[in-house]
């Protein structure tokens, strides 16, 4: 993408009356955000939903002024831009007839090729829901997903500094402009996340936290990911707009349980109930899920000639010798174990190479 075409792009996004959905097919038509403003209204008057009011504003030349300042912001900070036609924009993004026309991005952000997933919750993140995600992400880990969130308090902003221990790529996707960090309390980990992935906004250095910019920002968050986790919810809250929104981008969603009596497991327990969300004990559950290859991730047993089993998960694997193809539940139960524990433990042994998964959450030693 030039500097002509960024700027002409930045200039229609500051036309009144163009969003996203407009601006693509302003574009579309014309071919490029240059040729937008260069084609005549009786021939842009032939696109649905493009009248009087809105070819009018494509007349305001106070738009190319605004697009010149950020421009210069955009230069002189070294942002990266994605546009939504580009390689680099993200892929499920493009698939998102309201995804955002440009993404600023800051740091190192590689998304070829990668898992990505998104983990929302509550500000008001409990011992349970910091137990669950720390094990989570320790699970995930070996597959090498990038860990996408909204570095807000709470549930954000432990799930990037999760990934960050495991050296696993993590992008914040904030509601401002790139100038600025929200909250400022947090301004102590950019320069880590950058390091490890770095940030991502459609909003300009003139916008601020606004609200509104946050429901904006969490259709990213859901679009740009394969799977939406909702690690704590209470019965209302952002994470949950962002599940809605995932759902309707027809991403999967995971939701983990909790005691109906708790305030941050309401949220979670309503989608999981309402069948808006895949219930998540275990990060096992998530790769069987979305078919993640865990095979090619793991050494075959024959090769791997000293493989280390805990006690535990030689007791499971003793089983699955001795009595071949078995369900989840059943070799929790015939083991003695919780299914949130040998959940957590088959995926181990996956990894290992010494077990693995077959269609209907049977599982067979190797």
């Amino acid at each position: 993408m030039t500097d002509q075409d960024l700027f002409h792009l930045l200039a229609l996004q500051q036309v009144e009356g163009v969003g996203d959905i407009v601006a693509k097919k302003l574009i579309t038509h014309c071919g490029n955000a240059v040729e937008v403003f260069k084609t005549k209204s009786s021939q842009l008057a032939s696109i649905d939903g493009i009248g009087s009011v809105l070819l009018k504003n494509l007349k305001d030349k106070t738009v190319f002024e605004k697009a010149e300042q950020e421009l210069k912001f955009i230069k002189s900070n070294e942002i990266d831009v994605a546009y939504f036609q580009d390689e680099n924009y993200p892929d499920r993004l493009k698939h998102c007839i309201d995804g955002p026309v440009l993404l600023f991005t800051s740091g190192n952000i590689d998304l070829k090729n990668k898992k990505i997933i998104s983990i929302v919750g509550t500000r008001k993140i409990t011992s349970y829901g910091m137990e669950f995600c720390r094990k989570l992400i320790e699970d995930l880990a070996p597959l090498d997903p990038v860990i996408v969130s909204g570095f807000a308090y709470g549930v954000d902003i432990f799930a990037h500094q999760l990934a960050m221990e495991h050296d696993l790529q993590t992008i914040g996707v904030v509601a401002h402009g790139l100038n600025q960090i929200y909250p400022k309390d947090h301004k102590k980990y950019v320069a880590k996340v950058e390091k490890n992935g770095g940030f991502m906004t459609e909003f300009w250095s003139t916008s601020n936290p606004e609200k509104e910019n946050f429901v904006r920002r969490n259709r990213i968050v859901a679009g740009m990911t394969e799977a939406t986790i909702v690690i704590e919810s209470a019965d209302r809250g952002g994470s949950l707009i962002t599940a809605n929104i995932a759902n309707d981008y027809n991403r999967d969603v995971f939701a983990v349980p909790g005691r109906t009596t708790d305030k941050y497991s309401q949220g979670c327990n309503n989608l999981i109930k309402t069948q808006k969300a895949n219930l998540l004990t275990s990060a096992a559950d998530l790769v069987y899920i979305l078919n993640w290859d865990i095979e090619s991730k793991a050494k075959p047993v024959q090769k791997q000639l000293f493989v280390v089993l805990e006690n535990d998960e030689q007791k499971v694997y003793d089983y699955l010798l001795k009595n071949g193809k078995e369900l989840l539940d059943i070799i929790a139960l015939r083991c003695d174990f919780p299914i949130y524990k040998i959940s957590g433990m088959l995926l181990n042994m996956e990894l290992k190479g010494v077990i693995r998964p077959l269609p209907g959450k049977l599982f067979e030693a190797i």
